[in-house]
């Protein structure tokens, strides 16, 4: 329990960074978890990139369940939409995990570096695509969705940085696009926290409490901390240089996620 403080400063960050930016927390969290477990005594080096991924999927449960009621306060959620991708999203979540339970922890990092290099590109750049297109019919959404989930689950992320630029491709408007992202990552949580669980269950060199690839510690300090200051990070959005602060943001992510691939390479993680 030595460990709580570094656990609430994460917490306090991911919030306001999220509240402020609207950056999913999951792309801090794993990195920085994977470097804390590492230098902690009790944690198996093998798992814990895992134990990072299944922590911050279980976190984002609870700040995209405040996430999503906020944005249908303000009528931006397409549930029909959403129900649409919930069945692909909890299907691609569940296969994501699977992998990811039975690959090394080293090829693992190297695709989640991988990953936060292209969202940190886009943040950069500020790409965004045009709308070229209408939603595809049932059965392309369910794959969609199963692509989102199980890149999601994969990356730890409540899949904004994927449902958002497939529905705006798809014609819909940014802020509904952004609600209905919102929403979808309450699905993607539940499937990727579910299959954490149930893919680290049993696992006899697991630290004390673990719940599965779910470190309980962590993740009890992580949640209320990251939730308290996210409407913080939110009022700070209308009052300083988002625009310039996501590229700043964007740099740190990659530098973030490097050090991480660098200490399981190094053989500290």
């Amino acid at each position: 329990m030595g460990w709580w403080l570094a656990y609430v400063a994460l917490g306090l960050f991911t919030g306001v960074s999220a509240g402020m930016l609207g950056i999913g927390g999951g792309l801090v969290m794993v990195p920085t978890l994977t470097m804390m477990f590492a230098a902690q005594a009790g944690f198996p080096q093998a798992e814990v990139l895992h134990l990072a991924l299944g922590t911050s999927m279980a976190a984002i449960l609870f700040t995209s369940l405040a996430s999503l009621r906020a944005h249908h306060r303000h009528g931006a959620v397409l549930w029909p939409v959403v129900i649409q991708l919930t069945p692909g999203i909890l299907v691609g979540t569940l296969l994501g995990t699977l992998f990811a339970a039975h690959v090394p922890a080293r090829p693992l990092a190297v695709f989640f570096t991988a990953f936060v290099c292209l969202v940190a590109g886009q943040m950069i750049l500020n790409l965004k695509p045009k709308a070229t297109r209408e939603l595809p019919g049932a059965g392309g959404v369910f794959a969609v969705g199963t692509g989102i989930g199980a890149l999601s689950s994969l990356v730890a992320i409540g899949g904004g940085s994927l449902t958002v630029p497939f529905l705006t491709w798809c014609n819909v408007r940014v802020q509904q696009a952004i609600g209905t992202s919102a929403a979808v990552g309450f699905p993607i949580a539940v499937g990727g926290s579910l299959g954490y669980l149930f893919n680290g269950w049993g696992l006899a060199d697991l630290p004390p409490w673990s719940l599965g690839y779910i470190y309980l510690p962590a993740f009890a300090w992580l949640v209320p901390s990251s939730m308290l200051v996210a409407p913080l990070g939110a009022r700070l959005a209308h009052s300083l240089p988002v625009a310039t602060l996501k590229r700043l943001f964007a740099a740190f992510l990659i530098l973030l996620a490097a050090k991480m691939l660098w200490g399981l390479f190094a053989g500290r993680g």
